[in-house]
């Protein structure tokens, strides 16, 4: 194989495993460091020309003539190594845009149909909701310790969507836990903004970790994100997707443990504010009215084992002075406090099935999930349909397979089951499923997809279909007994029209992310 061939090679592989670099920085820095090699490779060549195009000799006219020859046959081949390290030197100036500020746009079409069945038989529908969904992505890296990351989201359904305009609940759809997941109106909001500092000592230890607070990526994490086809963030999808304002800092213990990717990860952050408004006598100071104090939430991170192939997940978290409605047909009416909740979960995900038992194993993905809820009311409040004061656990698992696509080299199809308990809640508001959470449904949901690329990793079309069979009510309401009561579903239920039974998605989406 040829030298230039070679270099192109390097290039695209440059391009793509840069890609996969925990930051920005290292992504920019990867490209730099093979543009001074390519400029280097350019100027040795141009040397090696110019030393032929000059160079004399004093045999004899055949040897000469057969030497000229050879000359010749040196300068065209230098002349198209020379043209091949220019294209490349163009194609990675293009990536880096000579600084070390990227921009990334992922946009989404995607239409669906939805139905519902009501408790009492009635039905609901729509057949063809629409939306678009923009990410504008935001990466800047100052130093090879610190970072920045941003997400500005538009998401909104085509046209003008008659059920934002009612005032009665109107509000919740720009509630700030889903406020750019929901397909709401035509602001672009920001959907994360953070600063991210590692480094790979800490405190003279041979401990790699890492610091960031803002606005962090807290929707789509781990195990949903094999759906959505996205990255995972930060938390574990089954207990927690919603956005968030807060911390976290990591701390790999791996080199001081010996166990392949141990970790633990220190969160914290608030979904709520208790501060009066900017134009009062004290503006932004505390409400002392009783209903409102900051929701503050506290998690812990543990992953005991990650070798790339096997890992063991573990999460815990407690979210204080949850809320709920005062009146579930008119948000105007305000919230009330009704306590905490505590939160725990763990996975197992096999990224592989075997070793080289076959190569759709050795590409198949395979988890398990468990996690647990238990409620801490306030003495004077019920939550989830409970007494005043009594505390109530709820149970969820949630098993599911991607494997390799059976109709094209690149795509990925997946099956999924989850189910809750009576008393189940997480806090996944956020989660990409217009029906509701499937996650948090009390009761058994079932999922299948397929994600197909139409143009390299650039354009992509996915169909999703998603079931849920709801045992109880309030899956996707609050944290008290007012939204978020846990009441079987029968048929002869009072109110049955206003409980959904069984609701059902199928979506397709076209999607080009660069």
């Amino acid at each position: 194989m040829n030298k230039s061939l070679l270099l192109s090679l390097a290039t695209i592989t440059i391009l793509t495993s840069s890609l996969n670099a925990e930051t920005m920085f290292e992504r920019i820095q990867t490209m730099e460091i093979q543009i001074q090699k390519l400029q280097k490779e350019l100027d040795n060549l141009r040397k090696e020309k110019a030393s032929n195009a000059t160079k004399e000799t004093q045999t004899e006219k055949l040897s000469q003539n057969k030497e000229e020859e050879e000359d010749d046959e040196d300068e065209e081949s230098i002349d198209e190594k020379i043209a091949d390290i220019q294209e490349n030197l163009t194609e990675l100036n293009k990536h880096t845009n000579g600084n070390h500020l990227k921009f990334g746009v992922d946009y989404r079409f995607t239409i669906e149909n939805m139905q519902y069945t009501m408790a009492d038989s009635s039905t609901q529908k729509n057949d063809a909701f629409i939306t678009n969904r923009l990410w504008m992505n935001m990466n800047w890296a100052a130093t090879k310790h610190l970072s920045f990351t941003g997400q500005l989201a538009y998401n909104k359904a085509f046209g003008q969507r008659s059920g934002a305009s009612d005032p009665a609940t109107a509000g919740l759809e720009s509630f700030d836990w889903i406020s750019n997941e929901n397909a709401y109106d035509d602001k672009l909001r920001v959907r994360s903004a953070y600063f991210f500092y590692k480094n790979n000592t800490f405190l003279t230890t041979d401990i790699p970790w890492t610091f960031s607070v803002g606005r962090r990526p807290s929707a789509n994490g781990h195990l949903i994100n094999f759906r959505d086809d996205d990255h995972a963030a930060s938390p574990m999808g089954h207990t927690v997707n919603v956005e968030f304002d807060g911390l976290s800092s990591k701390f790999g213990l791996e080199n001081i443990t010996g166990i392949d990717g141990m970790y633990v990860k220190f969160c914290a952050g608030r979904a709520l504010s208790n501060a009066a408004p900017k134009l009062t006598t004290t503006p932004y100071s505390s409400v002392d009215d009783g209903t409102n104090p900051d929701i503050d939430l506290i998690g812990l991170i543990v992953v005991p084992y990650n070798d790339g192939q096997y890992s063991l997940n573990t999460q815990y978290y407690y979210a204080n002075n949850l809320i709920d409605t005062i009146n579930p047909n008119d948000y105007r009416d305000g919230f009330v406090t009704v306590g905490g909740l505590h939160s725990f979960t763990a996975n197992f995900i096999a990224n592989g099935i075997g070793d080289g038992i076959a190569d759709f194993l050795d590409d198949t993905i395979f988890f398990v999930s468990g996690a647990m809820s238990v409620t801490d009311p306030n003495k004077d409040q019920g939550m989830l349909g409970s007494a005043k004061g009594e505390s109530k656990t709820g149970y969820s698992y949630w098993v599911g397979t991607q494997f390799p696509s059976l109709l094209s080299e690149d795509g990925r199809w997946g099956l999924e089951y989850n189910h809750g308990s009576q008393y189940w809640r997480s806090i996944t508001y956020a989660e990409d499923t217009n029906i509701g959470s499937k996650v948090a449904a009390r009761g058994d949901a079932y999922e299948a997809y397929f994600t197909e690329p139409l143009i390299e990793d650039i354009l992509s079309l996915q169909i999703r279909y998603t079931y849920i069979d709801y045992k109880y009510t309030g899956s996707n309401g609050f944290f008290g007994n007012t939204t978020g009561a846990a009441i079987l579903i029968t048929p002869d239920m009072p109110n049955g029209e206003n409980y959904v039974d069984k609701a059902q998605d199928i979506r397709f989406y076209l999607r080009y992310k660069y």
